[in-house]
Protein backbone atom coordinates (compact mmCIF):
# COMPACT_ATOMS: atom_id res chain seq x y z
CA UNK A 1 0.00 0.00 0.00
CA UNK A 2 1.39 3.27 -1.17
CA UNK A 3 0.37 6.46 0.93
CA UNK A 4 1.12 10.03 0.23
CA UNK A 5 1.33 12.34 3.41
CA UNK A 6 1.03 16.14 2.69
CA UNK A 7 2.07 18.42 5.59
CA UNK A 8 1.20 22.08 6.27
CA UNK A 9 2.01 23.54 9.54
CA UNK A 10 -0.91 25.93 10.83
CA UNK A 11 -2.76 22.93 11.86
CA UNK A 12 0.02 21.09 14.01
CA UNK A 13 -0.58 20.00 17.78
CA UNK A 14 0.52 22.97 19.59
CA UNK A 15 0.79 25.69 17.26
CA UNK A 16 -1.46 29.03 17.09
CA UNK A 17 0.91 31.92 15.83
CA UNK A 18 3.04 33.25 13.41
CA UNK A 19 6.09 33.09 15.14
CA UNK A 20 4.95 29.15 15.79
CA UNK A 21 5.70 28.38 11.70
CA UNK A 22 7.73 31.23 10.04
CA UNK A 23 11.62 30.86 9.84
CA UNK A 24 13.10 33.28 11.99
CA UNK A 25 10.06 33.71 14.32
CA UNK A 26 10.80 32.52 18.04
CA UNK A 27 9.26 29.88 18.32
CA UNK A 28 9.66 28.50 14.68
CA UNK A 29 12.13 25.76 15.59
CA UNK A 30 9.95 24.40 18.09
CA UNK A 31 7.13 24.10 15.57
CA UNK A 32 9.44 22.40 13.05
CA UNK A 33 9.66 19.66 15.82
CA UNK A 34 5.99 19.48 16.18
CA UNK A 35 5.16 19.02 13.24
CA UNK A 36 8.13 16.72 12.72
CA UNK A 37 6.25 14.63 15.19
CA UNK A 38 2.90 14.90 14.17
CA UNK A 39 3.78 13.79 10.76
CA UNK A 40 5.79 10.76 12.60
CA UNK A 41 2.70 9.67 14.58
CA UNK A 42 0.99 9.71 11.06
CA UNK A 43 3.32 7.72 9.17
CA UNK A 44 3.21 5.26 12.57
CA UNK A 45 -0.45 4.69 11.81
CA UNK A 46 0.53 4.02 8.10
CA UNK A 47 3.05 1.66 8.95
CA UNK A 48 0.27 -0.07 11.34
CA UNK A 49 -2.11 -0.50 8.43
CA UNK A 50 0.33 -2.13 6.24
CA UNK A 51 1.70 0.86 4.09
CA UNK A 52 5.05 -0.38 2.48
CA UNK A 53 5.66 3.13 0.99
CA UNK A 54 5.56 6.12 2.16
CA UNK A 55 6.10 9.64 1.04
CA UNK A 56 6.07 12.61 2.89
CA UNK A 57 5.82 16.46 1.23
CA UNK A 58 6.61 19.05 3.31
CA UNK A 59 4.02 21.58 2.25
CA UNK A 60 4.18 24.92 4.19
CA UNK A 61 5.97 27.96 3.19
CA UNK A 62 9.48 27.70 2.49
CA UNK A 63 8.75 23.93 2.00
CA UNK A 64 11.98 23.20 4.14
CA UNK A 65 10.20 22.71 7.72
CA UNK A 66 10.78 19.12 8.06
CA UNK A 67 14.65 17.96 8.36
CA UNK A 68 15.59 14.66 7.26
CA UNK A 69 16.85 13.27 10.12
CA UNK A 70 13.46 14.53 12.11
CA UNK A 71 11.45 12.20 10.10
CA UNK A 72 10.55 8.11 10.73
CA UNK A 73 12.84 6.20 8.78
CA UNK A 74 10.44 4.59 7.12
CA UNK A 75 9.43 6.89 5.17
CA UNK A 76 10.66 9.66 2.10
CA UNK A 77 10.72 13.19 2.01
CA UNK A 78 9.71 15.78 -0.88
CA UNK A 79 11.10 19.16 0.21
CA UNK A 80 12.28 22.61 -1.03
CA UNK A 81 10.68 24.58 -3.79
CA UNK A 82 9.22 25.56 -5.74
CA UNK A 83 7.59 22.34 -6.94
CA UNK A 84 4.94 22.29 -9.99
CA UNK A 85 2.12 20.81 -8.01
CA UNK A 86 3.25 22.52 -4.28
CA UNK A 87 1.42 21.36 -1.83
CA UNK A 88 0.83 18.04 -3.86
CA UNK A 89 3.96 17.21 -5.48
CA UNK A 90 4.32 13.59 -6.62
CA UNK A 91 1.10 12.57 -5.77
CA UNK A 92 0.30 9.81 -8.51
CA UNK A 93 -2.87 7.81 -9.14
CA UNK A 94 -0.58 5.01 -8.24
CA UNK A 95 -1.15 6.20 -4.42
CA UNK A 96 -3.88 4.15 -2.74
CA UNK A 97 -4.75 7.31 0.11
CA UNK A 98 -3.50 10.58 0.92
CA UNK A 99 -3.45 12.05 4.56
CA UNK A 100 -3.47 15.78 5.16
CA UNK A 101 -1.51 16.41 8.49
CA UNK A 102 -1.86 20.02 9.99
CA UNK A 103 -3.86 21.92 7.76
CA UNK A 104 -6.13 24.61 8.31
CA UNK A 105 -9.13 26.22 7.64
CA UNK A 106 -9.66 28.49 4.49
CA UNK A 107 -9.79 32.59 4.24
CA UNK A 108 -12.41 34.26 6.26
CA UNK A 109 -13.19 31.71 8.54
CA UNK A 110 -12.40 31.53 12.17
CA UNK A 111 -9.81 28.95 12.60
CA UNK A 112 -6.15 28.84 13.94
CA UNK A 113 -3.92 30.53 11.27
CA UNK A 114 -6.72 30.60 9.30
CA UNK A 115 -6.14 31.61 5.34
CA UNK A 116 -5.56 30.21 1.60
CA UNK A 117 -2.43 29.91 0.12
CA UNK A 118 -1.30 33.43 0.58
CA UNK A 119 -2.26 34.98 3.97
CA UNK A 120 -4.51 37.91 3.37
CA UNK A 121 -3.67 37.93 -0.30
CA UNK A 122 -6.27 36.08 -1.79
CA UNK A 123 -9.54 36.48 -0.41
CA UNK A 124 -11.93 34.06 -1.90
CA UNK A 125 -11.42 31.12 -4.23
CA UNK A 126 -14.34 29.07 -5.59
CA UNK A 127 -14.12 25.76 -7.19
CA UNK A 128 -17.47 24.92 -9.19
CA UNK A 129 -19.09 27.91 -7.33
CA UNK A 130 -18.29 26.24 -4.19
CA UNK A 131 -16.25 27.73 -1.46
CA UNK A 132 -12.82 25.98 -1.42
CA UNK A 133 -9.12 26.77 0.42
CA UNK A 134 -6.31 24.64 0.87
CA UNK A 135 -8.44 21.24 1.77
CA UNK A 136 -10.96 21.52 -0.81
CA UNK A 137 -8.68 22.09 -3.68
CA UNK A 138 -6.28 19.17 -2.29
CA UNK A 139 -9.29 16.48 -2.08
CA UNK A 140 -10.38 17.65 -5.46
CA UNK A 141 -7.34 17.41 -7.02
CA UNK A 142 -6.55 13.97 -5.14
CA UNK A 143 -10.25 12.77 -6.56
CA UNK A 144 -9.35 13.11 -9.84
CA UNK A 145 -6.11 11.29 -9.71
CA UNK A 146 -8.62 8.56 -8.09
CA UNK A 147 -6.83 8.76 -4.83
CA UNK A 148 -9.25 9.47 -1.83
CA UNK A 149 -7.98 11.77 1.18
CA UNK A 150 -8.41 8.89 3.86
CA UNK A 151 -7.62 11.39 7.08
CA UNK A 152 -6.78 14.67 7.70
CA UNK A 153 -5.67 16.63 11.08
CA UNK A 154 -5.69 20.02 12.24
CA UNK A 155 -7.96 22.23 14.49
CA UNK A 156 -12.12 21.96 14.79
CA UNK A 157 -12.61 24.37 11.87
CA UNK A 158 -10.54 22.75 9.80
CA UNK A 159 -11.80 19.42 10.55
CA UNK A 160 -15.61 20.84 10.21
CA UNK A 161 -14.30 22.10 7.04
CA UNK A 162 -13.17 18.84 5.37
CA UNK A 163 -16.05 17.09 6.62
CA UNK A 164 -18.37 19.57 4.83
CA UNK A 165 -16.27 18.53 1.93
CA UNK A 166 -16.60 14.70 2.64
CA UNK A 167 -17.92 13.18 5.37
CA UNK A 168 -16.20 10.15 4.67
CA UNK A 169 -12.83 11.71 5.63
CA UNK A 170 -11.42 10.98 9.14
CA UNK A 171 -10.37 13.93 10.57
CA UNK A 172 -8.41 14.50 13.36
CA UNK A 173 -8.64 18.39 15.94
CA UNK A 174 -5.43 19.03 18.00
CA UNK A 175 -7.07 21.90 18.63
CA UNK A 176 -9.88 24.11 19.26
CA UNK A 177 -10.10 27.84 17.69
CA UNK A 178 -10.70 30.19 19.96
CA UNK A 179 -9.66 32.96 17.35
CA UNK A 180 -7.56 33.64 14.41
CA UNK A 181 -4.14 33.31 16.75
CA UNK A 182 -5.82 31.35 19.45
CA UNK A 183 -6.70 27.94 20.45
CA UNK A 184 -7.91 25.24 23.37
CA UNK A 185 -4.77 23.00 22.88
CA UNK A 186 -5.23 19.17 23.19
CA UNK A 187 -2.43 17.61 25.10
CA UNK A 188 0.61 16.59 23.14
CA UNK A 189 0.70 13.15 23.78
CA UNK A 190 -3.10 12.46 23.53
CA UNK A 191 -3.48 14.55 20.12
CA UNK A 192 -0.27 12.32 18.62
CA UNK A 193 -1.86 8.89 19.80
CA UNK A 194 -5.27 10.42 17.95
CA UNK A 195 -3.10 11.19 14.96
CA UNK A 196 -1.48 7.82 14.62
CA UNK A 197 -4.80 5.61 15.57
CA UNK A 198 -7.07 7.73 13.04
CA UNK A 199 -4.49 7.12 10.41
CA UNK A 200 -4.62 3.65 10.97
CA UNK A 201 -8.28 2.90 11.61
CA UNK A 202 -8.95 5.24 8.22
CA UNK A 203 -6.26 3.43 5.72
CA UNK A 204 -7.75 0.20 7.07
CA UNK A 205 -11.50 0.89 5.85
CA UNK A 206 -10.60 3.19 2.89
CA UNK A 207 -11.25 2.26 -0.58
CA UNK A 208 -10.69 3.79 -3.87
CA UNK A 209 -14.12 6.14 -4.90
CA UNK A 210 -14.51 8.70 -7.52
CA UNK A 211 -15.65 12.38 -6.46
CA UNK A 212 -16.50 13.28 -9.81
CA UNK A 213 -18.23 11.17 -13.02
CA UNK A 214 -15.83 8.80 -14.75
CA UNK A 215 -15.91 11.12 -17.67
CA UNK A 216 -14.37 14.67 -15.92
CA UNK A 217 -15.75 17.89 -17.05
CA UNK A 218 -13.49 20.99 -16.81
CA UNK A 219 -13.67 22.71 -13.92
CA UNK A 220 -13.62 26.42 -13.30
CA UNK A 221 -11.71 28.23 -11.13
CA UNK A 222 -12.24 31.86 -9.72
CA UNK A 223 -10.24 33.20 -7.56
CA UNK A 224 -10.79 36.99 -5.20
CA UNK A 225 -7.46 38.82 -4.75
CA UNK A 226 -7.13 41.63 -2.39
CA UNK A 227 -5.00 43.63 -4.70
CA UNK A 228 -6.45 44.94 -8.56
CA UNK A 229 -2.65 44.89 -9.50
CA UNK A 230 -2.43 41.28 -9.09
CA UNK A 231 -5.70 40.59 -11.08
CA UNK A 232 -4.63 42.65 -14.10
CA UNK A 233 -1.59 41.23 -14.65
CA UNK A 234 -2.24 37.99 -14.57
CA UNK A 235 -5.15 38.70 -17.52
CA UNK A 236 -2.08 37.98 -19.41
CA UNK A 237 -1.87 34.40 -19.18
CA UNK A 238 -3.96 32.82 -22.15
CA UNK A 239 -7.63 31.75 -20.76
CA UNK A 240 -7.74 34.04 -17.56
CA UNK A 241 -10.76 36.17 -17.84
CA UNK A 242 -12.17 38.65 -15.57
CA UNK A 243 -14.80 38.68 -13.57
CA UNK A 244 -14.51 42.18 -11.57
CA UNK A 245 -11.62 44.33 -11.10
CA UNK A 246 -10.29 41.99 -8.13
CA UNK A 247 -11.42 38.54 -9.49
CA UNK A 248 -10.27 36.26 -11.95
CA UNK A 249 -11.10 32.64 -13.46
CA UNK A 250 -10.10 30.17 -15.79
CA UNK A 251 -11.31 26.44 -17.06
CA UNK A 252 -9.30 23.64 -17.21
CA UNK A 253 -9.20 19.76 -16.04
CA UNK A 254 -8.00 19.24 -12.30
CA UNK A 255 -4.54 18.52 -11.51
CA UNK A 256 -3.61 20.61 -14.68
CA UNK A 257 -5.87 23.44 -13.21
CA UNK A 258 -3.89 23.04 -9.67
CA UNK A 259 -0.62 23.70 -11.14
CA UNK A 260 -2.07 26.91 -13.48
CA UNK A 261 -3.03 28.22 -9.59
CA UNK A 262 0.60 27.74 -8.36
CA UNK A 263 1.42 29.92 -11.34
CA UNK A 264 -1.19 32.41 -10.30
CA UNK A 265 0.28 32.51 -6.68
CA UNK A 266 3.96 32.88 -7.91
CA UNK A 267 2.45 35.78 -9.79
CA UNK A 268 0.85 37.25 -6.95
CA UNK A 269 3.90 36.96 -4.64
CA UNK A 270 6.15 39.10 -7.05
CA UNK A 271 3.77 41.56 -7.07
CA UNK A 272 3.13 41.99 -3.41
CA UNK A 273 5.61 40.59 -1.06
CA UNK A 274 2.86 40.27 1.89
CA UNK A 275 4.26 38.28 4.79
CA UNK A 276 1.29 35.75 5.58
CA UNK A 277 -0.28 36.99 8.79
CA UNK A 278 -0.84 40.30 8.19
Amino acid sequence: MQIYISADMEGITGLVDADDVQPGGRDYERGRLMMAEDVNAAVRGALAAGATDIVVNDAHGPMRNLAPEMLHPEARLIRGRPKHMGMLEDLTPEHDAMICVGYHSRAGTLGVLSHSFMGHEIEDIWLDGMPVGEIGLAHATAAMLDVPLAALTGDDSACAETLAWDDSVTTVAVKSARDRFAAELRPVAEARQAIEEAVTTSLSVTRKRPWRSATPSPSTLRVRWQSASVASTLLGIPSVTSVDSRTVQTQGQLPALYRLFGVWTRVAASLTGQSPYC
